[in-house]
Order: structure tokens, then C-alpha cells, then sequence
């Protein structure tokens, strides 16, 4: 059986406008398993990324509880919640966010040396592994003005797991790439997966949507649908594109 590796009951999320209270997420209850790659999906405006940042700690709810390991992360002082985006958790966006005067080995490397669990050489080896295994091996000299968007944002994965974060969350981090370099983060995403890292992923596109084994449908701002696959394989991706379509035009997608 799965274990259950962050748990949101009766999340709510609203913001004031103008002069009254827009309501984002409505009584979400969900929960998100260990190993598992769990995409979100769900039209323009319905709180999919709303939800990832809540269940993050990236921003708080209005209300409810995220419990990670007996804790709620609601309730969490925000240097707690520092600490846990530290160590626990790791985030990659659309935009890259790299520090531009820095080397892509040193955006890797520099979240590793702050945590400080492991030793500087520890921490180096890790990043040349990381690269390494991201093709940026290479160019790892090079500063982000110098790499492609697909090479900065296989950094930033790499950045992002340096740690070794027990859950790793995607906002669209596709959002901004051509063809090419789609597949190739897609493709280092589900390698992490396949090792062993529990990723949660929001997207709107339907060929990232293919790499979840599990997806998630959130439409005005609740969980409306919940779809279990089998672990991506490309021999398999037409029928599993056709299972996804068809569940959702049932979404009304």
C-alpha cells in the first residue's frame, strides 16, 4: 500500500477583490502518495496552481490543514516553512529563476552548501552527478545567458533536487519551451520519477499530462476528477493519449 506523503483536507484559498472575497480553492480534500507522478490539470482560472502553491507552503491557505510528517503546514511560522523548502521539498517553475551572475554549476550547487548537511565536496560531487545527468556536464562553466531555455530549465531540475527533496513540485515548468526541449525536461522528469522521486506537476498540456501515472482535474477551485494510469511508457503513449482525452472531454476540458 502507498504511503501517503502530504494530505490536504477542507482547503480553502480566497483572496479580497474588489472590496469582497474571490474564492480560488473551495473544501479541497486530497491526498498525494510517495513515488507517485500526480498532475494537475484543469481549465484557465480554476485554481490548479493556486492549489500547488497551498499544498507547498509557497503560500498559505485561508483555510483547512497540508499535513507533511504530522505537521501543518498551514500553521507553520515561515521560518519554518523556509526550512522546509530547503530540505523537503523542491520547486521548479516556468521561468527558471537562475541567478544570472552565477554559473549554471554554482545555481546547482549553492542550495546544497545553505542547507549545510552535507560537506562542500559532498555537495560538488552531487552537482557534477546532477549535471552530468542532465547533459550539462559540459557547459556548466557557462552562465544562464549563455545556455538555451531547455539547458536553464534542466538546471533548474537539478537545482531543484539537489537536496534530495522528498516531493517535488512543477508549475507548468514546460509553460515556456519550444518542441524539442519539452521532451527532453519531460523526459528528465520522468527519469526522476522512475528513480524514485515523487513529483507534483502542474500543467495544461496534454503530452506532459501523459507522464502521470496519476491526474488530477480541479475545476472552480475543487478536485472534480481522478485519474489512475500506469507508469508512462512511450510504447504505450497513443492509447494512453486516447484514455486521457476521453477522460477529459468527460471533464469538460
Amino acid at each position: 500500500m502507498q504511503e501517503v506523503i502530504l494530505s490536504a483536507k477542507d482547503v480553502c484559498k480566497s483572496f479580497a477583490h474588489n472590496g469582497g472575497q474571490a474564492h480560488v480553492l473551495s473544501h479541497v480534500d486530497i491526498d498525494i502518495y510517495e513515488k507517485d507522478f500526480t498532475v494537475i490539470m484543469g481549465a484557465s482560472g480554476s485554481g490548479k496552481s493556486t492549489l500547488l502553491y497551498a499544498l507547498s507552503g509557497m503560500d498559505k491557505a485561508t483555510s483547512g490543514s497540508v499535513m507533511y510528517q504530522g505537521k501543518d503546514i498551514v500553521k507553520m511560522k515561515e521560518k519554518e516553512l523556509s526550512s522546509l523548502r530547503h530540505t523537503d521539498f523542491g520547486f521548479v517553475f516556468q521561468q527558471m529563476h537562475l541567478v544570472s551572475n552565477l554559473s549554471l554549476f554554482e545555481n546547482v550547487a549553492v542550495p546544497g552548501y545553505l542547507n549545510k548537511k552535507k560537506s562542500k565536496a559532498e555537495v560538488d560531487a552531487r552537482t557534477n552527478e546532477l549535471l552530468d545527468r542532465m547533459d550539462l556536464d559540459k557547459i556548466k562553466s557557462h552562465l544562464p545567458s549563455q545556455a538555451s531555455g531547455g539547458e536553464q530549465q534542466r538546471c533548474a531540475i537539478a537545482r531543484a533536487v539537489i537536496n534530495e527533496p522528498k516531493l517535488l513540485f512543477a508549475d507548468e515548468p514546460t509553460g515556456a519551451l519550444n518542441r524539442k526541449n519539452t521532451k527532453e525536461v519531460l523526459e528528465l522528469l520522468s527519469d526522476l520519477n522512475k528513480q524514485g522521486q515523487s513529483v507534483l506537476m502542474v500543467t495544461h498540456d496534454l503530452k506532459a499530462a501523459l507522464r502521470g501515472n496519476r491526474i488530477l482535474y480541479i475545476a472552480d477551485g475543487n478536485i472534480v476528477g481522478d485519474l489512475r494510469l500506469a507508469p508512462y511508457s512511450k510504447e504505450d503513449e497513443a492509447s494512453r493519449e486516447a484514455q486521457v482525452n476521453a477522460w477529459l472531454s468527460s471533464m469538460e476540458w
